[in-house]
């Protein structure tokens, strides 16, 4: 059976557009439809269902569990790229030094904590942990980033830290010889993130639609481009949700896309895209 004898009726879209926004407030609205058809047919044929009826009576029952875990992995878009929106990595330079600062006039804070939500195949984890590195220098300060993505199949991308070479393109040489080992052989055209970068990073999976069990934790939380999938009432709760997950003087980086404009939060405008707790 071919990938394009799928049809996904209205009727089942209606039900796996309701699923997915149940499982993580991903919203399809009916200009998905064909994204959703395209994507999922390629599990329908891997599993031999006959039908998205099929599929979708599967994915709800206990025994489809992991199954579900992969429809959302198949659905959830994954673009990202090292340093991607720059302006966010300088400004966390900035925030950091602030840090280093005032913590060797005072002698107090040693630790820096970052959430990189809805991390991908890792590249926004791995730019931060190479800021905080140029950032710190000889200094010290006990840096760590939890990273963390609902998909399964991006997240161990992002443990193996093993990427194209081509995507390392934008970053300055330097830098590329200090973090990453470049493949020889079989691996040629590849690089591996160094292993002392990868110490800074714990990867988990999580849904950011469950409760965060965390109040006044981090000092800096990247949610970027990932709100966007969102509508607004879940985007509200997500908003504040974060700001009580972070620290008082705490900052919250969206992406350049994106704003928190229309939505109930307290969170202190900063400049386009980045807010202050």
């Amino acid at each position: 059976m071919s990938i394009s004898t799928f049809e996904l009726k209205n009727s089942d879209f209606e039900k796996i557009s309701r699923l997915v926004y149940e499982q993580c407030g991903i919203f399809l609205h009916e200009g998905k439809k064909e994204l959703v058809r395209a994507r999922l047919s390629k599990r329908l044929r891997a599993g031999g269902y006959k039908s998205f009826t099929d599929y979708y009576r599967y994915v709800t029952t206990n025994e489809g569990t992991e199954e579900l875990i992969s429809m959302i992995d198949s659905i959830s878009t994954n673009l990202t790229s090292f340093f991607r929106e720059e302006s966010h990595f300088v400004r966390l330079r900035h925030i950091l030094m602030s840090v280093l600062e005032k913590s060797g006039h005072q002698g107090s804070q040693n630790s820096f904590k970052i959430w990189s939500a809805g991390c991908s195949t890792g590249e926004e984890p791995y730019t931060l942990a190479i800021t905080i590195s140029e950032a710190v220098g000889q200094k010290h300060l006990e840096a760590s980033i939890l990273a963390t993505d609902i998909s399964t199949k991006v997240l161990r991308v992002a443990e193996a830290g093993i990427y194209a070479q081509d995507k390392t393109k934008g970053i300055a040489p330097p830098v590329l010889k200090k973090y990453f080992q470049v493949g020889t052989g079989k691996s040629e055209g590849y690089v591996r993130i160094k292993s002392d970068l990868k110490k800074m990073i714990t990867f988990q999976r999580f849904n950011l639609m469950d409760n965060f069990h965390v109040q006044n934790t981090y000092d800096v939380i990247f949610c970027r481009n990932v709100m966007i999938y969102f509508d607004k009432k879940t985007q509200n709760v997500l908003v504040n949700k974060f700001y009580e997950s972070l620290k008082s003087g705490g900052y919250f980086f969206v992406g350049h896309s994106e704003s928190l404009t229309g939505l109930k939060h307290p969170f202190n405008y900063v400049e386009p895209s980045v807010y202050l707790k």
